[in-house]
């Protein structure tokens, strides 16, 4: 196991090849061993992989690396999560740019039934934090996972107050876990271990927090979700950012408005401008929108006793279903549906209860 766990932490350290080629090699190659036994010719064969990547993974000292991580992760008692483990992500298999490789510590469930995110500016207010405590403080009985950055602001707070609420939570990490940024937030880190929650990163040890690994860091905070809820937020920064990618997965994403001059609520004012996040004033605006309390519950079971639908929004809603949510010009297109008539079918299971619009033109059902 150890051998074969050798191989996959190598295809993550050859020069060039990043989420999609590494797949794409294993994909060809049958499994990540036979990627480094294969010969140059069959590497020359795949499309995409060019002589300067088949040299690379020609090269000894690869998996002499990866035999260094291999001994630190076993030091250090960290899970190394591949792409096709049964405990890996699962959410984050349906993005396309998903890790091939994580590097987990902890003992929370990254697969739990019911996990959301939070994050907003690292120069919180006292407005951000105490909504932000008010938010989590209304979402504990809904038995939610937490998960954010780790760093400064809103992403420490949503994290202090988990611990303080006993909410599992987890913070994924822009540098590998021989390391803490910031290091102020080290005591932070033990106490969401020792509570039950984790540390997630795909960087390998040595790996220091660099500018450019955080928007990499994002797309697993928005990917693992089931929803992202911005706080606070300017016009730009990495909590729109993991917003952005969240819309681009279709995930939910919430923004709690504030006032028009105020600096840090300006993002969030933007995005529920332009469609792009739901306002919420509170966690029942969460739940609700979620299916996670008792009253969406009931109203699905009358919809299903009481509700009469076509042929044709039986058909919308089975395709809806069956991918958790579509956007309309996927539905307009895959059903054959003249586009009138589907907008209709939407506005009438919407209205019923069995669909939720979402930003972007997108529809989940409940």
């Amino acid at each position: 196991m150890a051998e074969n766990l050798l191989y996959k932490i190598g295809i993550s350290l050859i020069p060039g090849v990043g989420d999609v080629n590494g797949k794409k090699l294993i994909n060809y190659c049958g499994n990540a061993e036979a990627v480094f036994s294969s010969s140059r010719k069959a590497l020359m064969a795949i499309p995409g992989i060019g002589q300067t990547t088949v040299n690379s993974i020609l090269n000894q000292k690869i998996l002499d690396r990866a035999a260094r991580e291999l001994d630190f992760l076993m030091q250090h008692q960290i899970k190394a999560l591949f792409y096709e483990d049964a405990d890996y992500p699962q959410r984050l298999l349906n993005c396309y740019d998903h890790p091939l490789m994580l590097f987990y510590k902890g003992k929370a469930d990254l697969n739990h039934s019911r996990i959301i995110s939070f994050v907003g500016t690292r120069k919180a207010t006292d407005y951000g934090r105490s909504r932000c405590k008010e938010l989590l403080d209304g979402l504990k009985e809904k038995e939610i996972l937490l998960v954010s950055g780790l760093a400064y602001g809103i992403d420490a707070c949503a994290h202090h107050q988990a611990v303080d609420l006993d909410i599992p939570t987890v913070g994924v990490l822009g540098h590998g876990l021989d390391r803490l940024y910031p290091a102020q937030h080290k005591k932070l880190a033990e106490n969401m271990l020792a509570q039950g929650g984790g540390l997630l990163t795909e960087f390998l040890s040595k790996t220091i927090p660099d500018r450019e690994n955080f928007p990499r860091r994002n797309r697993i905070v928005a990917g693992m979700s089931d929803a992202v809820v911005v706080i606070e937020s300017d016009l730009k920064g990495g909590a729109l950012i993991t917003a952005e990618l969240a819309n681009s997965y279709n995930r939910d994403v919430f923004a709690l408005p504030g006032r028009i001059g105020d600096r840090y609520s300006r993002g969030c004012n933007f995005f529920i401008k332009t469609n792009k996040a739901a306002l919420i004033q509170s966690s029942d605006d969460i739940s609700y929108i979620m299916g996670w309390d008792d009253r969406r519950r009931k109203e699905k079971r009358q919809t299903e006793l009481f509700i009469e639908l076509s042929e044709e929004e039986k058909y919308i809603l089975s395709m809806i279903q069956a991918t958790g949510s579509m956007g309309i010009d996927q539905l307009v297109i895959q059903s054959g549906i003249n586009p009138s008539k589907v907008a209709s079918a939407l506005l009438n299971m919407e209205f019923s209860g069995l669909i939720l619009s979402l930003p972007g033109k997108q529809y989940k059902s409940v």
